[in-house]
């Protein structure tokens, strides 16, 4: 006996549409991973960063100590996030800069990070973090497309602006240094925190040239747009 459509249970009906969205979920799957970034959402990306490093700044429970800022040869800033409903991965972007020999500071670089997860967050649906690198080689290490920050470089808790004026505080010598807001992390402790990894299509389409992360990061031959020069600018203002 045949049955109309309108007859049948709501399961029925779902069992028999699921392999049809199986089939165009990964028909879909593929173009979208092969989607790029609209450039309006990497510069909002920017502006995120920005407002990052101006937040830390502002608050001596996270500030980053001009004795630090004066030693840093780069910075990473990177916002990630809880994404995905079953997998709970974190995933995120972020910019790496770096101080040029001439003093200024380069372009910001757009980079991805992952697997991050530092310290006790109650309920945070976010990780803001700031990396000083205070070593010429370890941004480097993104030539090779990623690195895994506290295994490809040591990287430990950097002191914040407060304590920077107790008398017994002591220059943490480390390659990179992690300021975030997480709590019941000390000054000096070691930490493993993920990876960062170059997103040379996202550059390409931010500043709209052929240029990757190398070139974009030591040399001159890109011009800032005019979206990246608030960060840059506050960069040369906190770290010149």
């Amino acid at each position: 006996m045949l049955t109309s459509p309108a007859m049948q249970s709501p399961l029925t009906v779902f069992k028999k549409i699921l392999p049809l969205l199986i089939v165009a979920l990964c028909a879909f799957a593929p173009a979208r991973a092969l989607a790029k970034t609209p450039r309006a959402e990497l510069v909002t990306n920017i502006g995120s960063c920005e407002a990052i490093l101006q937040e830390f700044q502002r608050d001596p429970r996270y500030a980053i100590p001009p004795s630090i800022l004066a030693r840093a040869k780069a910075l990473i800033i990177t916002n990630q996030f809880k994404a995905g409903l079953i997998f709970g991965v974190k995933a995120g972007y972020g910019v790496i800069m770096v101080k040029q020999p001439s003093g200024r500071w380069s372009l910001p670089v757009l980079i991805s990070a992952g697997e991050t997860s530092i310290g006790f967050q109650v309920g945070a649906n976010s990780l803001e973090t700031i990396y000083v690198i205070t070593d010429d080689q370890t941004p480097r290490l993104l030539f090779k497309g990623r690195f895994r920050v506290g295994v490809d470089a040591k990287a430990v808790i950097g002191p914040k602006a407060a304590e920077a004026h107790n008398p017994e505080y002591k220059v943490i010598d480390a390659p990179m240094l992690a300021y975030t807001k997480t709590v019941g992390l000390f000054a000096g402790a070691t930490l493993k925190a993920g990876f960062v990894t170059r997103d040379d299509e996202s550059n390409h389409t931010l500043y709209n040239t052929t240029y990757s992360a190398p070139e974009l990061l030591y040399s001159d031959w890109v011009k800032p747009v005019d979206e990246v020069k608030p960060l840059m600018e506050l960069v040369q203002k906190i770290a010149p």
